[in-house]
């Protein structure tokens, strides 16, 4: 998950340093996996303005150019892009400045007998993106002389974080400054989104004919004008390596990190009869927006009209009915999908988007109106036009749940006493709202976008909650405490005996250390393998077919450890090490019941290694 530190702040009034920031996300439990200022490799970069463009004496393809840095002196910069021209503003580079894109130190040159005492930069040049088909063009009304890392809003560090699994609720930005806030890194700010009135009735309509989708929400749009995005958007999102490609779209992705409420437009035009339907696929096969074709099998979730499916329902939306810069109706997808559902299809179709990302961990139910509204309003704001009322198929789950904290309990399983009104204040923060309270215990509504959090009677519930307490005071508060000795019915102090080691682990060890002292590397692989390779080992077979695999390639579990090091070994090779020695140990399995394992030692040399 990645954001940047303004992005932060538009969640969380703070002004705490960015080392402060980094420091609580990681004691909280979102590990920092990375900090990004591009600012720093942008900054002797400034906004000129190209005074004159002609075409070069001695060469067919180059321009000079006279450049205005913003100090009163024009500068003669020779340029080879297409889109050079009299008049626009462009990104300079001075002479002893590094472009980071080619890794060269600017200096002052003779390119075909022109002197060059600049260089006008394309996005690659900056490492801002591919783009080097021409330099980079700068709005209107970019100032002449201002920092051009400072002006397009990149002297902003960019922040990554790795969220586990069960952590749905922090693949956004608000997400993220929710649990800062309740760590005392500022304040959360308040944050609503107004129903915005219908202007006529939707002329489309939803159906949901499968769990797999239990509601959904859609609304109709007409008269937009889809352009390109306004510069605070396209900064946004290429901050977070998204590329912009129109208001429209641009507007979906912006709430899938902001909200963490992934969104579908499509364009209305393009479909066919006046209703939606969520429904099982049918063996469709139709062109997702990734570029490739998907054909939906009845355990997938497609979005279908009248002529058939049109999108992987959570995952990717089809070609056919995307909008492109002619639409000037739309309609919008808001929905709820089963998390498994979109998992399995994920899974086994290979597709990751960040829509299915956050589908397959759980969203907000409790969100699902108010992004509407909230999409509404910014579809309005910059596209222009009208919207029609909300409607909706399925039916809103019912989230509620109460969990209940006993302080002794908090005190006694976490280690650490933390007082009852600090304890309660944090779980405040967090969004756990009490409904009652006294000297023992506080029982709190569990906020509907903590899917990993347990309710009552459940008995993980309050174990939930001790974790929320700890992670926030600190983890690293919580005093050592030695394990309490061992104490037989007479009351003597016993020692803990030691870990019986069978033959198998013995041999094992013994495996290990020979192949290792024959200067071998050990290697630890996965116990299972692609089924078409299995049987090259003798598997493959139905017994040994995984019903769950974590991806197609990883279908069967593995005959041989022979197998998975001769994988080890190619995947070694294709990434410039043919030079191998490994070893590995462990099960080999002749079928599928729990005994038909075997316990191996097997070694692999490949290319030029020392015997």
């Amino acid at each position: 998950m990645k954001f940047t530190l303004s992005w932060l702040k538009t969640h969380l009034d703070t002004e705490a340093s960015v080392e402060r920031i980094l420091d609580t996300l990681n004691a909280i439990g979102l590990e920092v996996e990375g900090v990004e200022d591009r600012g720093a490799a942008l900054a002797g970069f400034r906004i000129a303005h190209v005074v004159e463009a002609k075409p070069h004496p001695n060469a067919d393809r180059l321009r000079v150019c006279k450049v205005d840095g913003g100090d009163g002196r024009l500068l003669n910069i020779v340029c080879g892009a297409p889109n050079a021209r009299t008049g626009m503003k462009a990104v300079l580079a001075l002479p002893g400045a590094f472009i980071p894109g080619t890794g060269i130190t600017l200096k002052v040159g003779q390119i075909r007998g022109e002197p060059s005492e600049g260089m006008l930069l394309s996005a690659r040049e900056m490492k801002l993106g591919e783009d080097h088909d021409g330099i980079v063009e700068l709005p209107a009304d970019a100032p002449v002389g201002a920092e051009y890392a400072r002006w397009a809003g990149l002297a902003d560090p960019v922040i990554e974080i790795a969220v586990t699994p069960n952590r749905g609720d922090a693949l956004s930005v608000r997400g993220i400054a929710r649990d800062l806030a309740a760590a005392g890194i500022g304040t959360l700010r308040p944050w609503s989104a107004p129903a915005v009135p219908a202007a006529y009735r939707s002329p489309i309509a939803w159906a949901t004919e499968t769990p797999a989708c239990p509601w959904v929400l859609g609304r109709h749009f007409r008269g937009v004008r889809n352009a390109p995005s306004p510069e605070w958007l396209k900064r946004r999102l290429e901050s977070i390596g998204l590329r912009p490609i129109s208001r429209l779209v641009d507007i979906t992705n912006f709430f899938t990190f902001d909200l963490g409420r992934p969104l579908h437009v499509f364009d209305a035009a393009k479909l066919a009869g006046g209703v939606l339907t969520m429904r099982p696929g049918r063996g469709e096969t139709f062109a997702g927006l990734h570029g490739k074709a998907v054909t939906a099998t009845e355990t997938d979730t497609v979005i279908a009209d009248a002529s058939g499916a049109l999108a992987l329902a959570g995952i990717v939306g089809g070609e056919s009915t995307g909008c492109t810069e002619e639409t000037t109706e739309v309609f919008l997808e808001v929905a709820l999908f089963d998390p498994v559902a979109i998992a399995n299809t994920g899974r086994r179709l290979g597709i990751q988007t960040d829509a299915r990302y956050r589908f397959e961990r759980g969203i907000d139910a409790g969100l699902m109106r108010a992004a509407t509204e909230a999409a509404t309003r910014m579809i309005l704001d910059l596209c222009g036009g009208e919207a029609s009322e909300v409607v909706e198929a399925g039916a809103e789950p019912d989230t509620r749940r109460t969990a209940t904290l006993r302080f002794a309990r908090l005190a006694a399983f976490g280690g650490l006493p933390v007082p009852a009104e600090e304890a309660t204040q944090i779980l405040e923060r967090l969004g756990f709202v009490p409904t009652a309270r006294d000297t023992d215990r506080v029982t709190v509504a569990v906020p509907s976008w903590r899917n990993d959090c347990a309710g009552d009677p459940d008995g993980q519930a309050e174990y939930d909650l001790i974790e929320e307490v700890l992670r926030i005071v600190g983890l690293e508060t919580v005093p050592a405490t030695p394990m309490p000795p061992l104490v037989d019915e007479a009351g003597r102090t016993r020692t803990i005996p030691p870990v019986a080691v069978t033959t198998g682990m013995a041999r094992a060890i013994t495996a290990r250390r020979v192949l290792a002292g024959r200067g071998m590397t050990e290697c630890v692989t996965f116990s299972f393998m692609d089924s078409r390779v299995a049987a090259l080992f003798g598997g493959g077979d139905a017994a040994r077919m995984l019903a769950n695999p974590i991806a197609s390639d990883l279908d069967a579990m593995r005959p041989s450890i022979v197998g998975t090091l001769a994988l080890a070994a190619a995947r070694n090779a294709a990434r410039g090490h043919p030079d191998v020695a490994l070893f590995e140990t462990g099960p080999a399995f002749q079928g599928g019941e729990p005994g038909e394992q075997t316990l191996c030692a097997a070694g692999l040399r490949a290319g030029a290694t020392p015997r």
